[in-house]
């Protein structure tokens, strides 16, 4: 696979003790897939901005920014509600990922993601979830926004792979969506499957009641249906450690029964 644009690349021995078994369990996860050979170094590939979770107001502040921002190109209806940070923001089940720029600070990107430890996903406001999904670990991603420039594709991708580690880190099961076509489209080209198969797309109340598609994604055979599919971004997802991507929350421990250690190409502890 041709490495992301805007990003610096470097084969490197595993020196930092912290990220060891990250990086081993990476390694052997491709290898078990045949898909690294015998004695590869771990990929890490660098960017030009972090995504980390937003911690303080300021933080937080950032990420409304670039979320109001985004919404008034795409959504202008639905931006005017999105001036302010939410409730949902302040959620101990959610976290407010932020991608900053390293040279300046300035924030790229956000996303939401909220699981369903203490209550019912903002989704569940406006559908039913059918029974396969009901009594599971859930992780809902909202308010995507990227901010305009040539970095902004880079900045959604490493905002989903934070979203997945997110959700390995959490034990989470399944992750789910709702997307506006043509959206949905894309979301679909990374193994979601439609929630409602034959059913038509559903108005979100937490989404200014535009219809949008269901999806879901499982976390626990994501890597060997990539693998399976020879998906363009496995390696990207699999076989590659991002240091700019941590996950760390010093909230976890009122979140979640326990971190999974060892989880490929993010850092945890």
């Amino acid at each position: 696979m041709g490495k992301l644009a805007d990003t610096e690349i470097t084969l490197k021995s595993m020196q930092s003790p912290a990220v060891i078994p990250a990086r081993m369990a990476a390694i052997a996860n491709a290898l078990a897939l045949k898909r690294v050979p015998a004695g590869a170094p771990m990929v890490e590939e660098r960017t030009t901005f972090t995504v980390r979770i937003a911690h303080t107001e300021e933080d937080l502040w950032k990420a409304v920014h670039v979320r109001h921002a985004a919404y008034a190109r795409h959504v202008p209806t639905l931006a005017e509600r999105l001036k302010q940070p939410e409730a949902y923001d302040y959620d101990d089940a959610s976290a407010v990922l932020l991608a900053e720029s390293k040279l300046d600070g300035a924030p790229l990107g956000t996303m939401r993601v909220q699981t369903n430890r203490t209550g019912r996903l903002a989704i569940e406001q406006s559908v039913r979830l059918p029974e396969w999904l009901q009594d599971r670990r859930l992780a809902e991603a909202t308010r995507l926004g990227i901010s305009q420039g040539r970095t902004g594709r880079v900045v959604k991708m490493m905002l989903f792979k934070a979203f997945y580690h997110y959700c390995l880190a959490g034990h989470v099961d399944w992750m789910v969506i709702g997307a506006r076509e043509p959206l949905d489209k894309q979301y679909a080209a990374l193994l979601f499957e439609n929630v409602f198969p034959g059913s038509g797309l559903v108005p979100l109340r937490h989404a200014g009641d535009i219809p949008h598609r269901i999806l879901a994604f499982e976390i626990g055979t994501a890597e060997a249906r990539w693998a399976e599919a020879r998906h363009p971004l496995y390696d990207f997802f699999c076989c590659t450690f991002h240091p700019d991507i941590d996950v760390r929350d010093a909230r976890r421990e009122t979140r979640f029964p326990a971190p999974l250690a060892g989880a490929p190409g993010v850092l945890l502890a």
